[in-house]
């Protein structure tokens, strides 16, 4: 008997769900079972009103909550995400899952306190919960507890550093073993390696065992983006590539050089490219009472931005206006060591900060968005979008006519970075001053690639999205059908 593909499989099951339904609208088991291969399917909507129809007959079910809590997140619906999440922990208090979902959405949030009281109501309840563990470990590196951070890794990775991932397309699809980093830095790769194509299983460089034989496949992705957290990370990667003859996306060797000090030195010269200065610094030299002095001395001068290493999506990056500031700004970063930024005027005619994101993918450049806010730190789920039409069609002009927008001379700009950073996958963040050069902010390959809600405000983002998965997918089939042919 010759086995029908996964996807065959399961549409078939769908329809005997949706018959059986018919036949008896209170069969719970069979709409639990069809709510979980449509949200399988990707077909939001219907999995939605499955799960709404469980939680009115059910409205305590944890597998309801939970799950319909994860169909939300991974939609973008991170607020109803939450209350789903909180849901299931106020009804199922003793469940670890609960409180692990809900820590990692918090942190992801950025309500610590809250996250570090689920994370150690989770391992409490279960002290070898692996999931609990990393979370943990995540926690504690923001906050600048590094060794307690490794010793949550260490009970969350050492033994559990290679997970397949489940696979939902038809035939072999391409194995993928996909690189990361137990530290964090990585690229988020969900959108990208459909798993209706890519059948991936995921290896933590830093806890895995050399002795041990690397699981079959036909392309290696390196997710590991950040060069300035992933250090270790990158390194095992590296010993780890030299195991294998197949192609490798993002080699650890070029992420290595894509640190943001590395890259403001190395694309200083570049033509029509503005970079700022930038020095490292200890953290207890600019809270000193002479601060301001060993910022003059250094030549710089105020206004002026101060980062944590390490960090992305503003944490511990701050303005400051004035010498009074500096100290306050300072005393919660974690960590011993503090960049001191030049100020770049990203502001336009009106007044308004304007960031720009593009892609690279294969050697091509694709843009992303263009977010708009009257406030210095723009990241484009902060910024003035939703709420502004008019942000909106700039953003549209944008997508539609890259060229156009940025000019000739931003766009020669923009291939430069990319041909110096040599990145397979990567992307940067930057503004386009009156005089046409690139301001540049940010350069590396963990730029995050969300897809846009269903809201209909966001249709004209979609095709920008779906031309940036393509071509990820693209190019994963062309390296390893081409090196297998060679």
């Amino acid at each position: 008997m010759i086995e029908r593909p996964q996807r065959v499989a399961r549409s078939c099951r769908i329809g005997e769900l949706d018959s059986a339904l018919e036949r008896d609208p209170d069969d719970i088991a069979a709409r639990s079972e069809r709510a979980g291969l449509l949200r399988e399917e990707g077909r939001f909507e219907e999995a939605k009103q499955d799960y709404l129809e469980l939680i009115r007959r059910q409205p305590t079910d944890f597998a309801a909550l939970n799950d319909f809590g994860t169909l939300a997140l991974n939609a973008g619906y991170r607020e109803a995400a939450r209350s789903l999440f909180a849901e299931a922990v106020r009804h199922h208090p003793r469940n670890p899952n609960g409180h692990v979902n809900l820590a990692n959405l918090l942190l992801l949030l950025g309500e610590r306190e809250q996250a570090r009281h689920h994370f150690e109501a989770a391992l409490e309840i279960d002290p070898d919960h692996i999931h609990a563990h990393r979370g943990m470990g995540n926690l504690l590196a923001a906050l600048g507890d590094d060794a307690g951070a490794r010793c949550h890794r260490d009970r969350g990775f050492r033994d559990n550093f290679l997970t397949p991932l489940d696979y939902r397309g038809e035939g072999q699809g391409i194995a993928v073993l996909l690189l990361v980093a137990a530290a964090g830095g990585n690229i988020p790769v969900h959108a990208l390696l459909d798993d209706r194509c890519f059948r991936t299983t995921v290896l933590v460089t830093e806890y895995y065992d050399l002795k041990l034989p690397l699981p079959p496949h036909d392309i290696v992705f390196n997710s590991i983006g950040d060069a300035d957290l992933c250090r270790e990370a990158l390194e095992a990667a590296r010993g780890i590539l030299a195991r294998t003859s197949r192609p490798v996306i993002n080699h650890p060797a070029r992420v290595l050089k894509t640190g943001r000090f590395a890259n403001v030195e190395r694309l200083r010269g570049l033509p029509d490219v503005v970079v700022p200065r930038m020095l490292r610094l200890p953290r207890r030299a600019l809270a000193a009472p002479d601060g301001a002095e060993t910022i003059r001395s250094n030549g710089f001068c105020f206004p002026l931005l101060v980062r944590a290493p390490g960090f992305h999506t503003g944490h511990h990056f701050v303005r400051v206006a004035a010498p009074g500031e500096l100290a306050v700004a300072v005393a919660d970063f974690p960590g011993d060591d503090v960049w001191l930024i030049e100020r770049l005027d990203a502001r336009d005619g009106q007044g308004m900060f304007r960031k720009f994101r593009v892609m690279f993918v294969d050697g091509r450049l694709y843009p992303l968005h263009l977010a708009i806010s009257p406030h210095w730190k723009v990241h484009y789920f902060t910024a003035d979008m939703a709420q502004s039409a008019a942000n909106r069609h700039r953003d549209a002009e944008f997508l539609a006519d890259m060229a156009g927008v940025i000019g000739p001379r931003g766009l020669a700009a923009l291939e430069r970075i990319n041909a110096a950073l040599g990145l397979d996958y990567g992307g940067i963040d930057f503004a386009v001053n009156d005089e046409g050069n690139v301001l540049f902010f940010e350069a590396n390959a963990t730029m995050v690639v969300l897809p846009p809600t269903v809201d209909e405000k966001w249709a004209y983002r979609r095709p920008a999205f779906e031309n940036v998965f393509a071509a990820v997918r693209a190019m994963l089939a062309k390296r390893s059908v081409a090196d297998s042919a060679a």
